[in-house]
């Protein structure tokens, strides 16, 4: 492979991680205080200590950067266009969920807008998929994740009805 071509391969990459650790930076000014609110929370007996989600979104993030490089490289912006964007307004809304919950504790809106993160996932997962399936699967725990932080989000949203 020609030094151009690794050059250009190693940019893209970096790009993809630069704008998926961006947005992780976005939802993390939202969440400045959520590791005390988080602990005033009553949770449900099966809830994450709150030291979990540090490691956990930091890996997802670089799952979710490497997918989107893959399929990058499977024909570029102009070819996976639809892909692409849908996996950026997904970024958007993921950053989004911070802000509702943790910021403006808005419980039941935040609810609502992970349910629609999680199908615009699904959906982007689909088109990943499509265009490699190394990406595809590379999505696959970010999905089981908001699966789970739906069912979490409404537990805690039921279970903290005057703080959120």
């Amino acid at each position: 492979m020609p030094n151009s071509c690794v050059l250009r391969q190693s940019l893209g990459l970096l790009s993809w991680l630069l704008i998926c650790f961006a947005v992780s930076a976005l939802g993390a000014l939202a969440s400045i205080e959520a590791r005390d609110f988080y602990a005033t929370l009553v949770q449900p007996s099966w809830s994450p200590p709150g030291w979990v989600f540090g490691p956990v979104w930091t890996t997802l993030y670089t799952l979710m950067a490497v997918a989107a490089w893959l399929v990058w490289r499977s024909g570029g912006i102009a070819e996976q266009r639809l892909a692409l964007g849908l996996f950026l307004v997904q970024l958007a809304f993921n950053a989004l969920w911070s802000w509702l919950f943790f910021a403006w504790q808005l419980g039941g809106i935040a609810f609502l807008e992970v349910m629609l993160l999680w199908g615009l996932i699904l959906a982007t997962l689909m088109l990943f998929w499509r265009a490699n399936r190394w990406a595809g699967l590379l999505l696959l725990p970010y999905l089981g994740w908001v699966s789970f932080a739906v069912s979490l989000n409404f537990s805690l949203w039921q279970l903290n009805p005057t703080l959120l």
